[in-house]
């Protein structure tokens, strides 16, 4: 009585066609956003850049005050006491990334001297910067002694190292001899990672050659020794900044040029996508047409 009539209608595949324009919108998008990481690499080059200029201008004066520093030491013959029972470490960095591993490399360095001594030797660590803290609160919390941040966003300056000295100084820890770690600027693309020692007002009045000074009595060797002591950590966070920003010009450098790359192989993979799609596209609406 009743007849099913069967109508064979052309029902076009379009599943391939929306896969692949849902994976040509997400290489767009992964495009785009290389495109906008490769803008900002590129500006942080230009900054580190202008502030790589100044920081080397700034540093050829600063190093007078690094020399200034170990003048008396080599005059008066300080004895280097390895095995001095209280040592202090002071490690410059930042609170800035994106420079390679400069920041690390000087608390390995740090780190690498302090399992050298003694246990019965005390030391302690005054970190200059939140990159040391953070690697230092994991490996060394229990020898913090003191973490300066805000320190390296711009130039430092002689007030800067005045308040770290002044807070080493407040401290309560009595120490018999430090060092200072830090990177020497050798060039944009070089530094040396370099110690520089300080002394107590003790460790310098027991030189040998310390009686040819005439005048110099316990007063005297305290001030010298705080304002050693200041010379010692402006001269280091000069060198150490100017290091950082030639560090961060040449890794901006690198990572733009290596943005550059992969937008030129991804656009012409999203290029040869879109034609693939287009194509696609064509043959299903041709194929349609003529099955009707």
């Amino acid at each position: 009585m009743f007849t099913v009539v069967r109508t064979a209608v052309f029902s076009p595949q379009c599943g391939q066609v929306r896969h692949s324009s849902g994976k040509l919108k997400e290489l767009g998008l992964r495009l785009k956003s290389i495109k906008n990481i490769q803008k900002i690499t590129k500006t942080m080059k230009m900054i580190s850049a202008a502030k790589y200029a100044q920081a080397e201008k700034a540093l050829r004066p600063a190093r007078v005050y690094g020399t200034g520093a170990l003048a008396i030491f080599n005059k008066t013959e300080v004895p280097v006491e390895e095995t001095a029972p209280k040592q202090l470490f002071v490690v410059c960095t930042s609170d800035r990334g994106l420079c390679g591993p400069l920041h690390a490399n000087i608390v390995r360095a740090m780190r690498a001297e302090i399992d050298t001594l003694a246990e019965s030797v005390e030391t302690k660590i005054v970190s200059i910067g939140d990159k040391a803290k953070l690697i230092l609160q994991s490996t060394n919390p229990k020898n913090m002694l003191m973490e300066c941040k805000e320190l390296g966003r711009i130039a430092p300056n002689f007030t800067d190292a005045t308040a770290v000295a002044e807070g080493i100084l407040q401290s309560g820890f009595t120490f018999d001899h430090g060092k200072v770690y830090y990177n020497w600027f050798k060039s944009a693309m070089s530094q040396e990672i370099t110690s520089q020692p300080f002394y107590s007002a003790e460790g310098l009045a027991s030189a040998p050659t310390m009686a040819v000074f005439d005048s110099v009595d316990q007063d005297v060797m305290q001030s010298y020794q705080e304002f050693q002591l200041v010379n010692t950590i402006y001269y280091t966070l000069k060198e150490n900044y100017a290091s950082e920003q030639g560090a961060r010009m040449v890794c901006m450098d690198g990572a733009t040029k290596n943005a550059g790359e992969i937008i030129d192989k991804m656009t012409l993979l999203y290029n040869r996508s879109r034609q693939a799609v287009i194509t696609t596209e064509l043959i299903e609406i041709i194929s349609g047409m003529t099955a009707l």
